[in-house]
């Protein structure tokens, strides 16, 4: 009887245990969940230059092939998780200077090198005093405020970003968003930029949220040089960064992709479900690239995605004013929605020419789409063709 009793008390040890790490296990703090996308934040914008067709990697901008150099290209996969989950809303002291763009040492990933003072960072090209639409990836949704700040003028990219660097000028809490979490997503609000600004700034971006201590950080190297969201520095034909002293002038408003829903995802990598397409071939205008970012099925046989392409100006000089990708389904896959874009389609080919609101692409810069569509019996990458007027 004795023996039976000390067998019992075992498994009910045992019983306890499991179900003590089942709790644990469930109640560990998420691992990803969104940075800036307009204007672009630094791991956002060297995912974007780096990601190949084969679903590596490998950096043209030079900032860009140093962080990964310091830090591998673990981070950039997980280019929405800059985050503290120890935050709680507190900022200056408790982030360190000179840390404020990994969001310190203590996040799930390390970003530390994305906290060099360096000149050559992608930059997004903006206008003093203009209203724009602010997006913020939503890979994993929550309530909270956005908080936005700017570093005075003057500052220089060469010294480390501290918070006395900074001045508050917008906040939001829980702003739209352009679909459900996860893939290319975002949180969208618009906002009056600061006026009499020229040359350089970094926009800062922290995003509390009021359910839960986890903050995220987030840092968009800008240029106030008339721009209206152009993005330089991104992609093979790197030109120089802009000179700080360059005034502003005109005022418009950027534009970027947005995705269409998915489920929820914790944490997932881009890397982990990311398909492309061939590397684009000929020496035209712009090229196109093509990276599947989310599918699903609805049987053996069948399902959906979202892909997303990317179109670049293959000039370092001019300006490219509008662009046209067709897409080449070999499975008869069928396009059932698009944004940042016109779509049509005859047989095989999804033809994706520019929106109104972005058909220029400034030189060596990127525009991005993004589409929904079906797939029957097999879901192979498009053939891409890019050409402009």
């Amino acid at each position: 009887m004795r023996h039976r009793r000390q067998i019992l008390a075992s498994l009910v040890a045992a019983v306890l245990t499991a179900s003590i790490s089942f709790v644990v296990m469930q109640t560990s703090p998420a691992q990803a969940h969104g940075v800036t996308m307009v204007p672009g934040s630094r791991t956002w914008l060297c995912y974007q230059d780096g990601l190949r067709a084969n679903g590596s990697i490998e950096a043209y901008n030079p900032a860009c092939a140093a962080a990964i150099a310091a830090n591998g290209t673990t981070p950039l996969y997980n280019w929405f998780a800059v985050l503290r989950s120890d935050a709680g809303g507190r900022t200056t002291g408790y982030i360190p200077d000179g840390q404020l763009c990994s969001g310190g040492t203590g996040g799930p990933y390390n970003f530390s090198a994305y906290n060099a003072t360096r000149t050559d960072w992608p930059l997004t090209h903006l206008t003093t005093g203009a209203n724009i639409q602010f997006r913020h990836s939503n890979w994993a949704q929550h309530p909270g405020t956005f908080y936005l700040s700017i570093t005075k003028q003057g500052w220089s990219p060469t010294t480390p970003l501290a918070w006395s660097d900074l001045t508050d000028f917008a906040s939001v809490t829980n702003p739209p968003v352009s679909g459900g979490p996860g893939a290319l997503n975002y949180y969208y609000w618009n906002a009056q930029l600061p006026t009499g600004r020229s040359g350089r700034a970094i926009i800062y971006i922290r995003w509390v949220r009021s359910d839960s201590n986890e903050n995220f950080f987030s840092c968009s190297d800008v240029n106030f040089d008339g721009g209206n969201g152009e993005v330089t520095g991104v992609g093979p034909n790197q030109t120089p960064p802009p000179s700080p002293s360059v005034s502003a002038s005109a005022s418009r408003s950027p534009s970027a992709s947005p995705s269409a829903s998915r489920s929820a995802s914790a944490s997932p990598s881009p890397s982990a479900s990311a398909s492309s397409s061939p590397p684009p071939t000929g020496g035209g205008a712009c090229t196109a690239t093509y990276a599947l970012t989310n599918s699903w099925s609805n049987g053996p046989t069948s399902g959906g995605f979202q892909g997303g392409v990317t179109v670049r100006n293959n000039s370092t000089s001019a300006t490219l004013n509008g662009w046209t990708v067709k897409a080449t389904f070999a499975n008869g896959q069928t396009v059932t929605q698009s944004w940042d874009s016109v779509y049509s389609q005859s047989g095989g080919v999804a033809t994706f020419t520019n929106a109104s609101h972005n058909p220029t692409i400034a030189p060596s810069g990127t525009r991005t789409f993004g589409f929904l569509a079906n797939w029957t019996g097999s879901n192979t990458a498009p053939s891409l063709t890019c050409t402009s007027p």
